[in-house]
């Protein structure tokens, strides 16, 4: 099998934490590279989801709210299930 090469670019510091982890993983940036060009031609994609990771007003909504029910000690909290099924039950 004929091999050629190619020349990535990306800054220092993400390079050292990609070669880390590798390293950890037991193989080197470009046997990385070969196993994600190699699934991505495997599955007629990029084999995982790009995203922002940007919530939506309504999750950012129910975060702030977890956060003020947590906060508020006029609010029931419950160590046992049966209890909070039974609550619920009512």
């Amino acid at each position: 099998m004929a091999t050629t090469n190619i020349s990535i670019r990306m800054d220092t510091d993400t390079k050292a934490k990609a070669d880390a982890l590798f390293s950890e993983l037991g193989m080197n940036i470009s046997t990385a590279f070969n196993i994600f060009v190699r699934q991505s031609l495997r599955e007629g994609r990029i084999p995982f989801d790009i995203s922002l990771n940007k919530p939506t007003n309504e999750t950012i909504a129910a975060m702030l709210e977890a956060e003020r029910i947590a906060d508020d000690s006029s609010v029931k909290g419950y160590t046992d299930l049966d209890e909070m099924f039974a609550d619920l039950a009512k």
